[in-house]
């Protein structure tokens, strides 16, 4: 897999061969967290091409870290399973993602903004225990942004599955979001909240009572964020 050796025994020289090309511990924290098929795993990782990360995906199956196999309910599809060899780099991700978290500092952090990864991230961790026993839908609108980037649709299903969409799925919205996304990004980092934020007028919530009320709980944290910065 190495893209260059660095020649050493040692197995931290050994092992950053294989995880420290460039993309590949993001594809693994995606992995990590779930992610499965092609698609999703690009959603996850919106900046790098698809060339190159049907490469990255070769280049860990060879590895024994993942391993592809045909999807259960739809054979014509492929997923990407940890092995165990890749089940062992879950706590390595996790000590890095506290360590950045921890050290690295806010503003370079913060320079860093993508409405996709940020909802598809949301959307993943989010909290459906909240939500009531009917369908939710929670518009998020950015006004700042492009109009392609600017609304996003969070979808709570009653079987609580939870899809995004950036495209108006046509169901009556519970509960309009609006802020920026500098704003959005700070309460999902753990930076600050959502009281903050309505407090200084950057966050402004319009619907459903309830959800409004709630959306601190709901609403899908980094799991990294309850983590102490120590970094300004």
């Amino acid at each position: 897999m190495a893209e260059g050796s660095y020649k050493q025994f040692c197995p931290v020289a050994m092992a950053a061969e294989t995880l420290c090309t460039r993309w590949t511990m993001l594809l693994v924290r995606e992995l990590v967290a779930g992610s499965t098929r092609f698609n999703d795993l690009r959603r996850g990782v919106p900046r790098m091409s698809p060339a190159l990360l049907s490469k990255r995906l070769r280049d860990l199956e060879s590895a024994g870290i993942i391993a592809r196999r045909r999807a259960a309910k739809a054979p014509d599809i492929f997923e990407y399973q940890l092995t165990p060899a890749g089940l062992d780099l879950r706590p390595v991700i996790e000590a890095i993602g506290i360590w950045g978290q921890r050290w690295v500092e806010s503003q370079p952090t913060l320079e860093n903004l993508d409405p996709v990864l940020l909802m598809w991230d949301m959307r993943r961790n989010l909290n459906t225990e909240p939500m009531g026993s009917s369908r939710s839908t929670i518009q998020f609108i950015y006004p700042e942004l492009p109009q392609v980037h600017r609304t996003w649709w969070l979808i709570v299903e009653p079987d609580n599955v939870v899809d995004l969409c950036s495209v108006d799925p046509g169901f009556d919205v519970d509960l309009y979001v609006t802020t920026d996304l500098r704003t959005m990004t700070e309460i999902w980092l753990g930076l600050s909240t959502v009281a903050k934020a309505r407090e200084n007028e950057r966050l402004i919530l319009t619907g459903d009572k309830g959800l409004e009320q709630a959306m601190q709980r709901w609403l899908g944290l980094s799991p990294f964020a309850g983590i102490e910065k120590i970094a300004s």
